[in-house]
Order: C-alpha cells, then structure tokens, then sequence
C-alpha cells in the first residue's frame, strides 16, 4: 500500500478541502480525529485500493457531528442535522487504525528528514 499526502494549516481549511471533492449532494463526511491528526484517507485507485492519499491536518477534535459553514470556514458540535445549506461531518475517534498508523508513521518518517 503506497500512502501521498495532503497537508492542510487547520482542521477549517481541511473540512474546505473534503466539501470540495466530496460527490455532488454529499452533505455527511466522515473524517477521524486519531493520534494528534485530524484527517480522511481516499482511495486514488479506488478499484486496486492501492494508492491512499491521507487529507489532514494536526489537531484534535471530540468525536461527534461538527457542522461546517462554508462561507465562514467555522465549524461546531451540533446535536444534529439541521439545515440543507450546511455540510456536516461525522468525527470519528478510533482506538486502534491500522492503516491511520501506517500513514502516520510514514509522514512522521518524512519530517524527520
């Protein structure tokens, strides 16, 4: 498995990112809140599997739904869905991510030199 990387400021401009590739009408995304990462890893051969690219940004958020208001580039905790005009994503926090950490130590290999 071959990981390429997309790094972004802040967790804003990383949810700016996700809306913008997301499929037309896609208005919940996941994204994982892992290891001091805040990120989404999508698949570039979506049929091998085998090139992951991992869209994140450093961070940490509580698991839940965040709302993310283009216009604005804010995002907050909501309780639920609540508006058409709005894209939401569902903020997962894993206990264990195989593939998260194989990308995670990858990127932090890269730093490093």
């Amino acid at each position: 498995m071959k990981f390429e990387y997309e790094e972004f400021s802040t967790i804003e401009e990383f949810f700016l990112y996700l809306v913008s590739v997301a499929p037309y009408g896609k208005q919940v995304l996941p994204a994982s809140s892992y290891k001091g990462y805040v990120f989404s890893i999508l698949p570039l051969t979506p049929v091998s599997g085998d090139i992951l690219m991992m869209v994140y940004a450093k961070g940490n958020m509580e698991p839940g739904l965040v709302e993310f208001d283009i216009s604005t580039k804010k995002y907050k905790t909501v309780p639920s869905i609540e508006r058409a005009d709005k894209n939401y994503f569902i903020i997962l926090k894993p206990k264990l991510a195989t593939i998260a950490d194989s990308a995670i130590k990858a990127i932090e290999s890269f730093a490093k030199s």
